[in-house]
C-alpha cells in the first residue's frame, strides 16, 4: 500500500472546506431570519449573523481533523487505540468549537455588565455539551470523508501504476522482439554477402554492402520510434529488396502495389521485411526459375490490409499454416509485435494463395500519425 501522505490527491483544501461548510452556515442565518418572521417579530440580526459564522468556524477546525484522520487512520492495527484517540480528538474539536463560539458571541453581542468569571465559565461549559452531540458527529463524518478521498486518491493511483506498468512492460516487450530481429536480419545479410565474395562476384558484394549500411543505418536507430508511416516502411523495403535483388539476380521479379490513400497510415516499424523475407526463403528461393513477390496495400473500413504473396511452391497442405510458421523467428517476432501493440485487433495469417504459392495478410487498425489527416 502506498504512503497515505503520498498517495493523496485532495482537491485545494480551502476550496473544499469553504464549500462544504457555507452551505450549512446560509442555510442555519436564513433559519434564524425566517423564524423571527414567522413569529411576527423584525429580524435579529445579530443572531443571523452569529448563527451563520458559528458553522463556519468548524472550516478553521477542519484541517485539523484531517490532520489527526491522516495520522491514525482506522483500521489496523490497533483499531480500538485508532478509535480512542480519534474519540479524544473529537471531544477537543467540541471544547476548541465551543471555545470559538463563545468569543464570537462576546464580539457580536454586548458583554453584560454583571458578567463574571464564574458566569463566563457556565455559559462556556454549557456551550460545550450543547455542542457535544453534534459536534462528535461532525468530527467522525469528517473522518469518513477524508479516508474517502484517501482511497479514491489510492484506487486511482493503482490504476495509474498499473497503467505505467503495462506501458513500460510492453515497451519492454517490443524492444526485446526489435533485439531479436536486428541480428537475424544482419546475419542473413552477411551470409548471403559471403556467399557472393566466395563467387568472386566483387561487384554484386559491394553494391550489397552499400545497400546494406544504408538499411542497418535505420534499423540500428536507437531513438526510432514502434510505428511509423506506410510510405517510410515501403522505402525501407524498396532498399531491402535492393540488397535481395543482389542475391537472386535475375530470379526475382518484386512488384509493390500500395494504395496512395493508405501512404500515410501507421504501421509497426520493419513490418513488412520479415514477411517478405519468409517469401523469399519459402518461396522464390525453392523455385528453378524467376519467381513473383507482390506486396500490397490497401484499406478496408476501419482496417489496413496489408499483404506480402509470392508464387512458390505454397505451404504443404498437410500442416496447418498457422502452426508451420509458428517456430519461425520472423514471423513468430511480428505476430507478438502485433499483440503488443493492438492486442487482439491485429491479426496475421498465412496461407496458401488462389493460383499457386503462400500469401500473408497482416489486418491492423487504420490510423495515421499526428498532424496527418484522413482519406
Amino acid at each position: 500500500m502506498p504512503d497515505r501522505d503520498h498517495a493523496r490527491t485532495l482537491p485545494p483544501l480551502w476550496v473544499l472546506i469553504l464549500a462544504a461548510w457555507l452551505v450549512p452556515a446560509l442555510l442555519s442565518g436564513f433559519d434564524t431570519y425566517m423564524q423571527n418572521r414567522l413569529d411576527g417579530r423584525p429580524p435579529e440580526w445579530r443572531w443571523v449573523f452569529f448563527n451563520s459564522i458559528d458553522w463556519l468556524l468548524y472550516a478553521v477546525l477542519t484541517p485539523i481533523v484531517f490532520r489527526a484522520s491522516r495520522r491514525w487512520p482506522m483500521g489496523r492495527p490497533h483499531p480500538a487505540r485508532k478509535l480512542a484517540l480519534h474519540f479524544a480528538c473529537a471531544l477537543g474539536m467540541c471544547v476548541a468549537w465551543a471555545g470559538l463560539g463563545t468569543l464570537l458571541r462576546l464580539a457580536i453581542f454586548p458583554i453584560p455588565a454583571d458578567l463574571t468569571v464564574s458566569t463566563f465559565l457556565r455559559g462556556f461549559a454549557g456551550w460545550i455539551f450543547t455542542t457535544l452531540p453534534f459536534g462528535v458527529g461532525v468530527y467522525f463524518a469528517l473522518v469518513g470523508i477524508e479516508h474517502s478521498f484517501f482511497y479514491l486518491a489510492q484506487v486511482r493511483e493503482r490504476e495509474t501504476h498499473a497503467a505505467r506498468l503495462a506501458a513500460q512492460l510492453s515497451e519492454a516487450q517490443l524492444g526485446a522482439l526489435r533485439m531479436q530481429f536486428n541480428p537475424h536480419f544482419l546475419f542473413n545479410s552477411l551470409n548471403a554477402i559471403t556467399v557472393l565474395v566466395r563467387d568472386r562476384n566483387t561487384a554484386a558484394a559491394s553494391r550489397m554492402l552499400e545497400l546494406l549500411s544504408d538499411v542497418l543505418r535505420e534499423v540500428l536507430r536507437s531513438d526510432a520510434k514502434h510505428e511509423t508511416t506506410l510510405a517510410a516502411e515501403v522505402e525501407f523495403l524498396e532498399r531491402y529488396l535492393a540488397i535481395e535483388q543482389v542475391r537472386f539476380s535475375d530470379r526475382l521479379r518484386p512488384r509493390i502495389d500500395v494504395d496512395p490513400a493508405v501512404s500515410k497510415a501507421s504501421v509497426p516499424r520493419f513490418l513488412l521485411q520479415p514477411l517478405v523475407e519468409n517469401a523469399l526463403r519459402h518461396g522464390i528461393a525453392r523455385r528453378a526459375d524467376a519467381g513473383m513477390l507482390h506486396v500490397g496495400a490497401r484499406r478496408e473500413g476501419s482496417q489496413l490490409v496489408l499483404t506480402v504473396r509470392d508464387d512458390g511452391p505454397g505451404l504443404p497442405a498437410a500442416l496447418d499454416p498457422r502452426a508451420a510458421e509458428a517456430g519461425g523467428v520472423g514471423l513468430a517476432n511480428t505476430r507478438a509485435r502485433l499483440a503488443a501493440l493492438y492486442g487482439d485487433n491485429a491479426t496475421l495469417d498465412v496461407a496458401n494463395a488462389e493460383g499457386g504459392g503462400a500469401i500473408a495478410t497482416v489486418r491492423l487498425p487504420y490510423h495515421e500519425a499526428k498532424g496527418h489527416a484522413g482519406p
